[in-house]
């Protein structure tokens, strides 16, 4: 417990404009070592719901990252498309999550059951044992 404060890593999560209109203020707090961004409650907020793809939003991501690092502070994404993540990691993201557990749960699932369609033989089951 004497060295637990040594170890711990603060984030915040930054996912609307009013956050980003803020985000040199929230960079200045003492104490705080990084900040993950999460893309759709950002892009919902910033106008483009749904659609964290959107240019501008990309654009304001990418900006955000590199404001975050430029502060000397860790910078994080959510990123549950492959390709976003690495794009992050190329703008300077110190961690991605690549993943989001129910999703992650949910494609299980659904390839599982894809398995046991009509028309599926024995031979397209692949044993897990």
């Amino acid at each position: 417990m004497a060295q637990a404060n040594e170890s711990l890593c603060l984030l915040v999560q930054v996912e609307s404009k009013a956050a980003l209109d803020n985000l040199d203020a929230i960079l200045d707090v003492d104490g705080i070592d990084g900040v993950f961004i999460g893309p759709a409650d950002l892009s919902a907020s910033l106008g483009y719901p749904d659609n964290a793809g959107h240019p501008e939003v990309q654009r304001i991501i990418k900006e955000s990252i590199q404001r975050i690092r430029a502060a000397g502070k860790a910078a994080g994404f959510l990123a549950v498309d492959p390709l976003m993540a690495q794009k992050c990691l190329e703008w300077g993201a110190n961690f991605v999550a690549v993943g989001v557990d129910t999703m992650l749960y949910t494609d299980a699932l659904d390839k599982r059951l894809a398995m046991f369609k009509p028309g599926q033989t024995t031979q397209s089951l692949k044993s897990s044992y």
